[in-house]
Order: structure tokens, then sequence, then C-alpha cells
């Protein structure tokens, strides 16, 4: 393979999901993983729309999770090329001006269904003599443009889905210039991809149709066509879309609820990939295990519960120095730090710890005689990660108790909880002055 050139080309007309962060990372990982160049380009042509401050943070996001890109252009600096582009279909047949209405257009396509036949266009503009597209233009009504497919077979090798054949008849000949004067994402799209050089488009299947219409393109044009290759959307842990959930599965949102971008990352390279989810702990190691023929065409199923469980995984090997300066808090330290993260789905999860070393809690009492005889023979001195064993041993001599009968009741009641790091390691964590009054069943 010759080194590929793939682009990312989000529209800022709304934050980053795990959907589009997922198409983004695929073709990062791609290019990385073949020594090619990966692209940003902001789709901005429709400028109702789109919004600074939604290109901000798709920069942003993308640069939380590691992935930096090569190079970058937009589509509102390249009218001029879709005009020329535009023109250049026309002179050639290829492009012609309708003037049907949204309500014509409706009222066709109910006829067409209502009589059992497809709702593709019926190319009814093409019976208009050029003068009377000049006159209906004199007039002052303004044409939208479309693209005039060839009725053929198109075929092609998609890197996912194996060969594609789509008959062209069986589609509408698609608008790529509204009325409005903007132009559609399907000739814009190939006009850049054609002139950048682009040479794998890999997106959802959502796409798959489109492509057909965009290959047509990208000939008429005289630009070789790219590779092209469609991986399933991601559906919901129970299958469904995740349309109606989308807004809580922004990077944005991930990122304020404490989800760490190699958790995302890690998920979102191997999601609908017949490999195992992995935790990787930076984007190199993703790179070096990507392999786009691993992709299936089975629909994928995100689930929000096993991201926070990878999330714990990906804290769990992190050192402390990678986290100190993001908690705000005196008593964190590297030993606090080692006991806790690997009982943490979340960084936020760690205050609670803090807490139950350092502040009032309110304990949790199971068995009297197990914490009173606890209170008898606290170990003098500093405690060390060999108290809790040396404690709980005493402890099992003046009650005959063993094992979850010690250790259970007297976790319960200095850390209020039933479950959580080794106490070995949690004990010399904990203030001193507050063990005896929790044993004893009070606040502290």
């Amino acid at each position: 393979m010759s080194s590929p050139l793939v682009r990312f080309a989000p529209s800022p007309t709304g934050h980053l999901h795990v959907g589009n962060m997922r198409t983004a990372l695929v073709n990062y990982l791609f290019a990385r993983a073949n020594d090619g160049q990966f692209m940003l380009r902001i789709d901005d042509t429709d400028d109702a729309r789109s919004e600074a401050a939604y290109e901000d943070s798709i920069r942003f996001d993308l640069n939380w999770m590691g992935m930096q890109w090569d190079c970058e252009d937009r589509q509102s600096a390249r009218l001029d090329k879709y005009h020329a582009g535009l023109q250049k279909l026309i002179e050639s047949g290829r492009a012609y001006p309708c003037f049907e209405t949204p309500e014509e257009l409706s009222l066709k396509r109910k006829s067409q269904l209502s009589a059992g036949r497809p709702p593709v266009y019926d190319r009814g503009a093409l019976k208009l003599t050029p003068d009377e597209i000049e006159s209906r233009i004199a007039a002052g009504e303004t044409p939208h443009y479309r693209f005039m497919l060839i009725h053929e077979t198109v075929t092609w090798p998609d890197m996912v889905r194996g060969e594609q054949s789509i008959q062209m008849s069986s589609l509408s000949d698609p608008v790529i210039l509204r009325a409005d004067g903007r132009f559609i994402y399907t000739l814009a799209s190939v006009i850049d991809d054609g002139d950048h050089g682009i040479t794998h488009i890999l997106r959802g299947e959502d796409h798959t149709t489109n492509s057909a219409a965009q290959y047509q393109l990208f000939e008429a044009l005289g630009y070789t066509v790219p590779q092209m290759g469609h991986f399933a959307l991601l559906a919901g842990a129970d299958g469904e879309g995740l349309s109606k959930r989308i807004g809580s599965l922004s990077i944005a949102s991930l990122r304020e609820e404490g989800i760490e971008s190699m958790a995302i990352a890690s998920l979102l390279a191997r999601i609908g990939t017949s490999d195992p989810v992995e935790v990787r702990a930076d984007m190199a190691a993703l790179i070096g295990g990507f392999d786009i023929s691993r992709f299936g065409r089975a629909t994928p199923r995100f689930d929000p519960e096993q991201l926070r469980q990878i999330n714990g995984k990906v804290l769990a090997d992190m050192p402390f120095v990678t986290i100190k300066d993001r908690i705000d808090d005196n008593h964190m330290t590297a030993e606090l730090w080692d006991a806790v993260k690997g009982n943490i789905n979340q960084l936020g999860e760690v205050s609670d710890w803090i807490n139950v070393c350092h502040a009032a809690i309110v304990p949790v009492i199971s068995d009297a005689a197990v914490t009173s005889a606890a209170m008898t023979c606290l170990p003098d001195g500093d405690l060390t990660t060999d108290s809790w064993g040396q404690w709980a041993k005493a402890v099992m001599e003046i009650t005959g108790l063993k094992g979850k009968a010690i250790f259970m009741p007297m976790r319960q009641a200095l850390t209020g909880r039933d479950k959580g790091p080794d106490m070995a390691a949690l004990l010399p964590l904990i203030d001193r002055d507050r063990m005896i009054p929790r044993l004893n069943g009070e606040t502290a």
C-alpha cells in the first residue's frame, strides 16, 4: 500500500459523540498504522447551523484524545472550487437545473408510492427546453441542480463489507446545489477528496448508497476514486440505535463524567472487530494492533457500563505522577493512589476514599463483639501494611472467629463500606484518631 491520506470531516453543528469519534479514530489509526497522514476537514458549508464554538469543541476533543492531525482545510474556503466543479458537470451534461418545490417533490413521491413504484426522482426537469429554463430564471425562479446518474451497476471492493454492487437506476439523481445556493455534501465532499488526494474513505455504513453516487461523481470530475470502507454503526447495549441517547454520549459529557481518553479509544478501536477489547495505555499501542480488515458487518453494541469498567482498568494502570495534578486535595498521596486505584472506575471516586481516610463517615457496625474486641487490641505506634494482618489475628484470638467473620465487621466499621481497597494498604492511611470512635459506632 502506498502512503495513505485519510480525512475526518465533521460539521461544526454540534459536539462530537462516540459515533463520530469512532469514525475519526478509525481513520487516525488506519493512517498511523500505514505510515500515512490524517487530515481534519471542517465541513462548514451549512452556515446557518455551523458555529465557531462547535469547531473549537471538535478540535479540543481530538487533541484530548491524542489524535493530532497532519493537515487541515475547511469547505467554506473552497466555494469557488465547488462552483467550478458544478460548471464542469453542467457543460458535460451531467448536472441539470430543476425547479420543483419541496411540496411538488413530496406529492410526486406519494404518487409513486401509492402506485407501488419506488420514490425515485422522475427526471421531469430534463423535459424543460433551454428557453423554458431561461424564462423561469428570468421570472425569478431559482433552480436547484441535480447530478445525472448513469443507470449502470456501480461495484467496488469495500474494505469492510466486501464487494458492493448498487444498481443506480434504483437511486434518485442527487441534489448537489440547493436553490438557496448551498452546495450539498455529495458534491463538495467529492471535490475536496479529489483535490486533496484522499486515498481512502472510511466511514459508517449509512453512507454506502451515497458512496455509489459519489463514485460516479469522482469519475465525472476526472478524479481517481478512493478506496472505500463502510463499517457498521454503533447501537446501544439494548440493540437500539444511539440517536436518542447521543447527547449523553458526547465526548465532552463523558470527559466531565470522569472517563479517560484512552478508555474511550481502547473501546472504540476494537468494538465491531473480531478482536477482544483490551485496555491500552497510549495511542502507540492501539496503532500497533490496528487492522481495518478485522472490522465485521455485525452491528456492535456500545455499553456505557462496559466503558466505565474499561475506564477503571485504565486508572488502575496509571502511575501517581499522571494524576497528581488532577486531584486538588492536600491529602492525596502516592500511597493513597496506589491503595485505591484498583477500586475506582472514575477519577472523581478518589475523593470518597480520601474522606474515608481523613473525614467523618458513618460507620457500619454489623458485629459489635468483633468491633469491641478490635478496640482492645489496636496495634500501638505507626501502622504499616503489616498492621492489618497482626490486628485481625489478635481479634481472632479474642473472639474465636476466623476469616470473613472478622475482616468484614472491621472493614465496615472503619470505612462504612462492605468492599473496597485492600485493608492492609488502606489502614495506615486512615487517621488513627478516627479508628476507635468508628469501631464504637460513632461518626468520625
